[in-house]
């Protein structure tokens, strides 16, 4: 009689990974302190990966948000930029004079009301009469000779200038004393 070889199709499938994290093995035996103290380094050595891990990830979320902030304040700016021209020539028309109240009064709420819209964006104007020079913010075009105003006083503004929290949108176009 012949003896058939019966496979076991389970005894040929290779044995499947550990899904346990790998642990050094040492040839000391478990519970004797040499093997005791290399465990602990192992686990000192994993925490402070994860502790790097955590700082890196704290460190990109606080680029990220400040990246999103200055993208926000940057498209911002570009925006105001554009309805400048607009500011000018509403001011231009409130400045001229005319015998209509009804234009006069139409000009001025639409100016209050552009305004309102960029006071609501965190748009500020500067460049007052009688404030002092700074060339961070103002284009100084003219300087005159004036006693009446101190040294570096903004004597007359030509062009009001605009910023949004620091980084100035346009700046003001002056006339300088002394």
């Amino acid at each position: 009689m012949a003896k058939e070889k019966t496979q076991n199709p389970q005894a040929e499938t290779p044995e499947e990974p550990e899904t346990e994290p790998a642990v050094q093995e040492t040839d000391e035996a478990p519970g004797t302190d040499a093997a005791l103290a290399q465990l602990q380094a192992q686990l000192a050595a994993e925490q402070d990966k994860y502790l790097r891990l955590l700082a890196e990830y704290d460190n990109f979320r606080k680029r990220s948000q400040k990246e999103k902030d200055q993208l926000y304040t940057e498209s911002r700016a570009e925006i105001v930029g554009k309805f400048l021209p607009v500011y000018d020539n509403l001011e231009r028309a409130l400045n001229q004079p005319t015998a209509d109240e009804a234009y006069k009064k139409g000009v001025e709420m639409t100016m209050g009301g552009l305004m309102e819209v960029l006071e609501k964006l965190g748009v500020e104007r500067f460049g007052d009469a009688g404030d002092s020079f700074d060339p961070n913010m103002h284009n100084a075009v003219m300087h005159c000779e004036d006693e009446a105003l101190g040294e570096n006083v903004l004597a007359e503004v030509f062009q009001k200038g605009f910023r949004v929290g620091e980084r100035v949108i346009r700046f003001a176009m002056v006339r300088v004393a002394n």
